[in-house]
């Protein structure tokens, strides 16, 4: 793995984990994004398994297949860093789910 792939990969959880909080926060705070609370349930449920999509395949893979997947780190702290922002990443993309759950069982706010 290349340092400018490494890169990439960073900046695409990052972008995963910064949008899926924006959704949550516009949900939540404009009440709708849509206007039904039906198509904000379905598009939060989808959005919030294509975010943990792509973290529970690297966890999987690192679990039961034993890939390498920390060779292309330098230092021990980088790979615990990037297993923390994995589970940062899924975190975010359970709240998302939670949400857009909430809103297909026809609630205005999902926390209130």
């Amino acid at each position: 793995m290349g340092r400018y792939w490494h890169k990439w990969k960073i900046t695409f959880l990052l972008a995963l984990t910064l949008s899926g909080l924006v959704y949550s926060g516009c949900v939540q705070f404009l009440g709708t994004l849509t206007g039904t609370n039906q198509m904000d349930g379905i598009i939060g449920v989808v959005f919030g398994l294509y975010i943990c999509s792509h973290r529970a395949a690297f966890i999987v893979d690192l679990l039961f297949f034993r890939r390498s997947a920390f060779d292309g780190f330098s230092s021990n702290r980088s790979p615990v860093l990037w297993l923390i922002l994995n589970l940062l990443v899924l975190l975010v993309g359970w709240l998302v789910i939670f949400i857009g759950t909430t809103y297909l069982n026809g609630r205005t706010k999902a926390i209130p």
